[in-house]
């Protein structure tokens, strides 16, 4: 089993929880981008499909934050490539804000073919609890909804966040 964390916009600092997965999952590694504060959706993608096709045989189990929950979403969409599951936290809502994402957008919407769990806060800065719901039933995700955790960083205090690596385990398991 390998599992690849994908950060979303400036990457993922020494205190979140992609990092702390990295040290603690068996074969994590995380997909560095070239650019994490200029992110550009073509790159992104190009770098992931990289990393996957470099596994030949090994299932994969990604886990995405944030922008990197879209760059997932537009690499299946372009590339129709199947990986054993995801877990997706905190994607953002960027058809609705105000940002320098627009090689993102439009968010693609089709059903990812493989098992996903999407877990959102009813309080995030980047998205209203309506909207992941959305993104969730679109992908045809398990949903998980968490209370005032904001955006499910280092910042919003998720560090070692055992819950995320149990969902991690349960999705390695099936």
């Amino acid at each position: 089993m390998k599992y690849f964390t994908l950060p979303g916009y400036g990457g993922s600092s020494a205190e979140h929880w992609q990092t702390y997965f990295e040290k603690s999952l068996p074969n994590c590694e995380r997909i560095e981008q070239a650019d994490w504060d200029k992110p550009n959706c073509e790159k992104w993608v190009k770098t992931l499909e990289t990393k996957i096709t470099a596994c030949k045989d090994e299932e994969i189990i990604l886990i995405a934050h944030s922008l990197g929950c879209i760059t997932l979403a537009h690499w299946v969409n372009r590339f129709q490539k199947k990986v054993k599951a995801a877990l997706l936290v905190a994607p953002p809502d960027l058809e609705n804000q105000n940002h320098g994402f627009q090689s993102f957008t439009p968010t693609p919407l089709d059903r990812l073919p493989f098992k996903t769990i999407l877990v959102a806060s009813d309080n995030d800065p980047w998205s209203t609890k309506e909207q992941s719901e959305k993104l969730a039933r679109n992908w045809g995700s398990r949903f998980i909804l968490l209370e005032n955790a904001g955006h499910v960083n280092a910042d919003s205090g998720f560090g070692k966040w055992e819950q995320g690596i149990e969902l991690v385990n349960e999705l390695s398991a099936d």
